[in-house]
């Protein structure tokens, strides 16, 4: 397996994807996960009226640098919400920069609404799914539905464990709707990796990988968690899993979970050459974990 972490990584440091990649770069990944959500907050970069050639100077950026997107995450929203058409058409401009930029792999996550039953919540998402499939066809991208963290409130469903997950895919049926894996989302739940990978089986097109101590979706570093990363590789190499094993952990919390000192914030966020040193870390932790098990790629 190769490793691959996002451009979310750098959300705060960047001022744009360009950045992040370059700083992804420097860190030594090669493989990245392009994460929209920055961009959806500002409407730039993919949301921005030159976003072709956003696009287009990005994978000269790319090329440049022996880097290559591999995976891709579409903005969080309330995509079966009452009056969601702009969200949809958001989603679906995700799924033209995927091709743009030759991915072939795009998370985009199910809605939830309060108060409508599992059944209803599987139907709203079929269908908003739907309007997704033709551009997916178009571009060979699939759309991944990801299990989310596990929360608990009354009179809400989502989906937060791998035999729901598997219940939607087989519910929208299309070949190109299949599942990302969030290892950390998983912790959450008491059903082990190994057995929630089988579940999903080659379904699992991606990965998110990251750690918790099983009560928080805190998104920490494999290691500082609760996770156990045998039980997660062996339901990796019982699947079949080939494709990239990619992080979704910014090692550092956000400065939002820091306590700030009104004075003076110099170091409410960690500083950048800091935050590119603990990437290499990430990356280092990852080639131990595959090195282990005797799949790790460069």
């Amino acid at each position: 397996m190769k490793l691959a972490t996002t451009t979310g990584d750098f959300s705060g440091y960047a001022s744009s994807q360009a950045d992040s990649v370059r700083y992804i770069r420097q860190a030594g990944f090669r493989f990245i996960d392009y994460n929209f959500g920055s961009d959806y907050a500002n409407r730039s970069g993919a949301y921005a009226a030159d976003w072709r050639e956003h696009t287009q100077q990005l994978l000269r950026l790319a090329d440049e640098l022996g880097a290559q997107f591999v995976q891709a995450h579409s903005p969080m929203g309330a995509p079966i919400a009452e009056g969601n058409d702009a969200f949809t058409e958001d989603t679906k401009r995700c799924v033209e920069v995927c091709g743009m930029l030759g991915i072939k792999n795009l998370v985009v996550h199910s809605g939830y609404v309060h108060g409508i039953s599992k059944e209803e919540t599987f139907e709203r998402n079929k269908a908003f799914y739907e309007k997704l499939f033709p551009l997916a066809e178009q571009y060979e991208v699939n759309i991944l539905v990801e299990n989310f963290n596990k929360m608990c409130v009354d009179g809400m469903y989502w989906i937060d464990n791998a035999a729901d997950q598997r219940a939607l895919i087989d519910y929208v049926d299309h070949p190109f709707f299949h599942a990302c894996w969030d290892a950390g989302h998983g912790n959450m739940q008491e059903t082990p990796q190994d057995e929630s990978l089988r579940i999903l089986g080659s379904h699992v097109r991606a990965l998110h990988i990251q750690d918790n101590l099983g009560n928080t979706d805190s998104h920490m570093t494999p290691f500082f968690g609760s996770l156990s990363m045998d039980a997660l590789m062996h339901g990796l190499l019982d699947i079949g899993y080939d494709g990239y094993f990619t992080f979704e952990t910014g090692m550092f919390p956000s400065p939002k979970q820091r306590r700030p000192y009104e004075a003076d914030k110099r170091l409410l966020r960690a500083p950048l050459d800091l935050k590119i040193e603990a990437e290499k870390f990430l990356y280092a932790i990852g080639k131990s974990v595959l090195s282990a098990y005797g799949v790790y790629e460069e």
